[in-house]
């Protein structure tokens, strides 16, 4: 969208046949199943992104927040609630534990100072010169990076559950709590400082706004097109992409939002390098795989009232139970699951009267020794996910079951080409965070960059956006192109709160449309009405490599026209 906005005519290609890579979704039996993230924490990073398009990101998608946030449900019966509300928050914690109240608060304190420097500084920065980390290396030292996010918490607080709510966040980007670097704590102020939003037709009404923003570019979006290698010339710059057909598009620029592991070891086959080779990528900690069970129940609208959108069932082990995924690899009979609940909030997510779900277990990757054959551990491990789910939260969900579609991370490196069908690329440890990570200007090929997960800042919606922000100001405007004055942001709409408890959606009345139709509508008066721009002298193409994450071009906040990049040594020359 923003090479588009900078005068790029783009091409899209997407291995799948919707939109989205993990952010996409499957209809079943009227069941809508959204397949990865299920939260905005950052909505101005998308208005921002649609501003720089010259469009209102919610006129094309609408976003309701969420209150609670979530709900942590722990084995010993005790509970934590996540709220936005800093009076609801204190009075949780006091609940729990009176003496930990300080040291929350302090550990708050912490988790603003990292999303200071680490988020609106260090993810805004590209990272590819070792001269960018020297910089910051004393701020990492103030700021204690080499202690766990675990570590950080246990010093904060001495209530168990507590610790649990401050730590368990690094999971949901890939990352082990007691070994990830404590700048990963910001995540709790993005939660506090821009609350917990879902878009109503889920993620993948994000993904279908962005394809319409770019086809009213004049870009062109390739779905169930896969991209096998990435076309480098002798003197070592990328040309074009080869489809799996065999034809090529050529380009000027190629942009890869594929896994950085895949791009480099499968679309890079033939092309020697010198940093992320077949080697190095096998080394690299990866994070964890994912046993994600998408179902849809009958008749269940009116049943667990007291189980809203987000869930978190705990097990009896927690640094254990994540050791045995990260380092272990070992699948372990027992489990922590997330329990995502859309019907409660979006009529659209289930037919009338019943409920979508999906419940998601982190389990270890395909790459450990003892890696976990799933075409025979599938069934018996969903059992005994059904029997922790009946026993601790939905009690006789089994016999409601009619629909649905299980992701392992067999899917997950079939489907996304994830190596190691790690549910996040690269696990976001220290020395694989900032410089460490695949540069967004690939160090192995010129006009090549990198978007997505595998990159920095890393995994996560906020990050992915942010990496898609940092190459199109790197690319820069298309040759000849003349940028026009955009709108200014508009300010965030009133918070449309979603139902605190869930309940049967109430029957539509005849005479409005349907959520998602009337957001259709809406978009498409706004498009109508809007002045045609003037045309523009025809750029060179780009095209863009596999979008095995996402049929969008990694999204960017909105930042004034970047200068076209500068020139860079050739390979072996400075080029670090």
């Amino acid at each position: 969208m923003r090479l588009g906005a900078k005068g790029w005519k783009v091409t899209l290609v997407d291995k799948l046949d919707r939109p989205g890579g993990r952010g996409s979704s499957i209809t079943k039996g009227g069941h809508r199943f959204d397949l990865g993230p299920t939260i905005v924490t950052v909505p101005d990073r998308l208005r921002e992104l649609w501003a720089e398009c010259g469009r209102d990101f919610d006129a094309d998608v609408k976003l309701v927040e969420m209150d609670p946030f979530y709900k942590i449900l722990f084995p010993d019966g005790e509970s934590y609630t996540a709220y936005g509300d800093d009076e609801k928050v204190k009075a949780e914690v006091e609940r729990i534990s009176p003496r930990d109240v300080e040291g929350f608060r302090h550990f708050m304190w912490d988790a603003h100072a990292r999303y200071e420097f680490g988020y609106e500084n260090l993810g805004r920065k590209p990272m590819h010169k070792l001269w960018d980390l020297i910089k910051v290396l004393p701020t990492f030292g103030w700021l204690r990076a080499d202690r766990s996010v675990y570590g950080h918490a246990k010093m904060m607080v001495k209530d168990d559950h507590l610790r649990f709510a401050l730590s368990f966040h690094p999971l949901f980007i890939g990352g082990d709590p007691f070994h990830v670097t404590s700048m990963y704590i910001l995540v709790s102020t993005l939660e506090k400082k821009f609350g917990v939003h879902y878009a109503m037709g889920g993620i993948q009404a994000i993904a279908d706004a962005a394809v319409k923003v770019i086809e009213a570019q004049g870009g062109t979006v390739l779905l169930n097109t896969e991209v096998d290698e990435i076309l480098v010339s002798r003197e070592g710059k990328a040309t074009g992409i080869r489809l799996g057909d065999g034809s090529e598009l050529p380009a000027e620029v190629v942009v890869s939002n594929a896994d950085a592991g895949h791009t480099y070891k499968r679309l890079l086959r033939n092309t020697t390098r010198w940093r992320w080779t077949d080697e190095t990528l096998e080394k690299k900690r990866w994070s964890m795989g994912l046993f994600v069970w998408y179902f849809g129940t009958k008749g269940t609208a009116n049943m667990w009232k007291d189980v809203g959108h987000h869930s978190v069932v705990v097990g009896p082990r927690y640094k254990e139970h994540v050791k045995d995924i990260f380092i272990n690899g070992t699948l372990a009979d027992d489990m922590s699951l997330y329990v995502h609940r859309p019907s409660v909030t979006d009529p659209s997510a289930a037919p009338k009267g019943d409920d979508t779900f999906y419940v998601l277990s982190p389990v270890p990757h395909l790459g450990h020794d003892n890696g976990v054959d799933w075409d025979k551990e599938m069934e018996a491990y969903k059992a005994k996910v059904l029997k922790v789910i009946e026993e601790r939260l939905l009690p006789g969900v089994g016999a409601k079951i009619t629909e649905e579609v299980v992701f392992t991370p067999n899917t997950f490196r079939d489907r996304y080409l994830s190596p190691f069908g790690a549910g996040f690329s690269l696990e976001p440890r220290i020395f694989q965070s900032a410089w460490f990570r695949p540069h967004n200007v690939s160090e192995e090929v010129d006009g090549l960059y990198l978007t997505g997960a595998g990159t920095h800042p890393g995994a996560g919606v906020p990050s992915v956006i942010g990496s898609g922000e940092l190459v199109a100001d790197m690319i820069g405007p298309a040759p000849g192109f003349v940028a026009t004055e955009k709108p200014a942001v508009k300010p965030a709409p009133p918070p449309v709160a979603a139902k605190p408890a869930p309940a049967a959606a109430p029957a539509p009345e005849p005479a409005k449309p349907a959520p998602e139709k009337a957001a259709a509508v809406k978009a498409a008066a706004v498009k109508a009405e809007a002045p045609k721009p003037a045309p523009e002298p025809k750029p060179e193409p780009v095209a863009p490599a596999p979008q095995a994450e996402a049929a969008k071009p990694a999204p960017a906040a909105a930042k004034p026209a970047a200068k076209p990049a500068p020139k860079r040594a050739p390979r072996g020359k400075g080029r670090k």
